[in-house]
């Protein structure tokens, strides 16, 4: 019965995504439609998702319909430019059209994007009412460095707070594009300088590091600039593996994890680092259980089943505590603003040569569907999922307009060259454009498909670990 519950929870997620993702689509052409209407333009159709409808239905002369392709929606209005590349060729009609006005054309490509800005600032105002999660790391104390890392060999340090990255003040240190994790990854060439402050020393340090990319094979995309740091945090035991060491010497769901061997602990990442290091060797754990301290020890193995030959006393970690969480109310303007300088840098470091962010780290359908099911998954994910509503249809509007073929920035532009020029395009060679554009739009949707497909859905094999004896662990409990 709750294997059932879960499958129909699963499939309630999936289909919000699928509602919400065709309400911003809907709003979006319900913009071109209304303003066409307006403007005496003659529609064909109004159709959610592009190919052949798979549903349609025809009301006031007017065909609506669903499509097989998940990539958008469109209003067939054969007085715009040629469309029929991706909308199919127009209904047929003895009536001759009539040329429509250049500025007729721009009010009804305008449109589109103007009801996804409404949109965008109509989930704002709920946002600003309901709140939303901060998530945010208001640190930018370094609480680990990984060994070997370009971090460590530039001479970063635990305990160091880093005050600037290439010149830019840090604020947190990740949630916002003013963090340290965030500048990191979008930082441009091929060094990056860190301005820290380090204890016992009078004076701000400057450290320049070089740093890392996770290439992965060919159907995922390739990482992000990371240098091998990351902040202090609470190494909360959240899951046990049956029969493995951890389990034997006697953690539990919820253990916080103090110290090692003596050493304080401030960072999990540096006890994963501490138990690959102790193959055979026994740990001694000082955990914080409820209201009391137990000393656990416990002898890291590596699982016969292992591919990598780490050692592991098989534990998985539950929520660390640096995450800031609480409601913020941003004004909606304040939402719409960070949306636009989101959408800025991002263009302008996919286009940067000097920039490690390419074309395919934009996301697709699939992947901006799966991002909004692990928004609805989480805590207080219907809010965070209200202001991905923003950030999302300000994106849409923003692409929208960029002066290209097919998308409405395109009819604008073509629009203001007939107002210049006294006349439109040459049919014949508009219709060419816009078919190679169509189709060279399309290949990028599947070419970021895939790698949506690939982040999201495609893993190695993966298999419980099968433990081999554990040497001897065991409990001690306080003195009474």
């Amino acid at each position: 019965m709750e294997s059932l519950i879960g499958i129909l929870k699963v499939l309630g997620l999936i289909a919000v995504v699928i509602s919400l993702f065709n309400i911003i689509i809907f709003v979006h052409e319900l913009g071109h439609f209304l303003a066409a209407r307006w403007r005496g333009f003659q529609v064909d159709r109004f159709q959610i998702w592009f190919g052949k409808p798979i549903w349609k239905r025809e009301y006031n002369g007017v065909q609506y319909g669903l499509g097989w392709l998940p990539f958008g929606g469109f209003v067939a209005l054969p007085q715009m430019a040629p469309m029929e590349s991706i909308e199919g060729g127009n209904r047929e009609d003895d009536k001759p059209i009539p040329p429509a006005k250049p500025l007729d054309k721009i009010i009804v490509a305008f449109a589109g994007p103007l009801f996804s800005f409404l949109l965008a600032l109509l989930a704002g105002v709920i946002v600003s009412f309901i709140g939303k999660p901060a998530d945010f790391v208001e640190t930018t104390e370094i609480g680990y460095v990984q060994p070997g890392s370009p971090a460590e060999r530039a001479g970063l340090q635990i305990r160091d707070k880093i005050v600037k990255i290439n010149g830019r003040e840090v604020h947190g240190f990740y949630g916002s594009l003013d963090s340290v994790q965030e500048n990191i990854m979008l930082s441009e060439g091929q060094e990056i300088e860190f301005t820290i402050e380090r204890p016992g020393e009078a004076e701000p340090v400057t450290l320049k590091s070089s740093f890392t990319i996770d290439e992965g094979p060919w159907y995922k995309r390739k990482g992000m600039r990371r240098v091998g740091i990351w902040v202090p945090n609470t190494t909360v035991v959240g899951m046990v593996s049956k029969g493995g060491p951890a389990d034997q010497a006697g953690l539990r769901e919820g253990d916080v994890i103090q110290s090692v061997n003596g050493e304080e602990l401030i960072c999990r990442d540096r006890f994963l680092d501490l138990v690959e290091q102790a193959e055979e060797t026994t740990l001694n754990l000082v955990v914080q259980r409820g209201g009391e301290q137990k000393t656990i020890t416990v002898t890291p193995v590596v699982p016969k089943n292992s591919t990598t030959g780490r050692a592991k006393i098989g534990i998985g970690f539950g929520p660390t505590g640096e995450l800031q969480e609480e409601l913020v109310h941003p004004s909606p303007l304040t939402q719409v603003g960070d949306s636009l300088r989101m959408m800025w840098v991002t263009i302008t470091k996919v286009v940067s040569r000097d920039s490690s962010v390419g074309a395919e780290h934009l996301a697709g359908p699939v992947g901006i569907g799966k991002a909004m099911f692990d928004l609805l998954t989480t805590e207080n994910g219907w809010r965070r999922l209200i202001w991905f509503m923003v950030l999302f249809n300000v994106n849409l509007a923003v692409l929208n307009m960029l002066p290209l073929p097919v998308l409405d920035g395109g009819h604008i532009v073509l629009s203001i060259g007939e107002l210049l020029f006294g006349r439109p395009l040459k049919a014949g060679i508009l219709e060419v454009v816009q078919t190679g554009f169509a189709l060279l739009l399309l290949g990028f949707f599947l070419f970021i498909t895939t790698k949506d497909i690939g982040d999201n859905f495609i893993w190695g094999k993966r298999e419980a670990p099968v433990w081999p004896d554990a040497a001897p662990s065991k409990v001690v409990e306080p003195p009474s």
